[in-house]
């Protein structure tokens, strides 16, 4: 896979890929991420990618040409399966969309700044508008690299043990059930008797039963 994300604050984004996971998956060519610095599609001397809003109003508006000339350079070296603008009115960000974006091979992702981008952007280059959540950040970085982080963790050969995203919260539209590790009993407090059964049709019972207990409680919605 190929990930190309165009930014004017490319130093923002390159620390989560430069450890963990993330960073093992660029090393071991399971995927390709590219930083691309919009002000390098610039013309005048000021390097400007932000303009003022016809009509008035308060906030500026990223430009157009640049992000078109980009984009319009991407695509004569490769095809792309989508092109993505993080957005706060975009569609909120699921393990589903993620699922789906990790079998693509090559995707461009576009960082929104300021008030967001030239409408005419989103009319006629974007493929799919994505937010990260309910809230206003500075910019699309941060939200860029939490989409990267949910795709490229999904890529077979990243994780060390595969069927570990199989078991992620939302995987099966409930939240993971509650998970343990030694010692057996800490101050008082045990380890359910069940998982030291040896009875995995039962444990797999009782960490189903859990899953549907948690998500009842926390997030009945999306039970819904």
């Amino acid at each position: 896979m190929r990930i190309d994300i165009i930014t004017v604050l490319p130093e923002l984004l390159r620390s989560p890929f430069e450890a963990s996971i993330l960073k093992r998956a660029i090393e071991a060519n399971l995927v390709d991420v590219h930083f691309h610095n919009l002000r390098d599609y610039t013309n005048d001397n000021y390097k400007s990618v932000d303009d003022y809003q016809f009509g008035g109003g308060a906030g500026m508006v990223m430009l157009i040409e640049p992000i078109d000339k980009c984009i319009s350079k991407l695509k004569s070296e490769r095809d792309y399966n989508e092109i993505i603008y993080m957005t706060p009115d975009g569609d909120t960000l699921t393990q589903g969309i993620a699922n789906t974006l990790s079998l693509k091979e090559n995707i461009i992702i576009l960082c929104g700044h300021y008030k967001g981008v030239d409408q005419r952007v989103r009319d006629h280059f974007i493929t799919k508008e994505i937010s990260i959540g309910d809230f206003v950040l500075s910019g699309g970085e941060l939200g860029a690299a939490v989409l990267c982080d949910a795709i490229i963790r999904l890529i077979p050969g990243v994780l060390g043990n595969e069927t570990s995203a199989l078991t992620d919260s939302f995987q099966d539209n409930l939240l993971a059930p509650p998970i343990y590790t030694r010692p057996r009993e800490y101050k008082g407090w045990k380890v359910p008797d069940v998982l030291f059964s040896g009875n995995f049709p039962e444990i797999e019972k009782w960490r189903e039963e859990q899953a549907l207990k948690r998500t009842e409680e926390r997030r009945p919605d999306i039970l819904d």
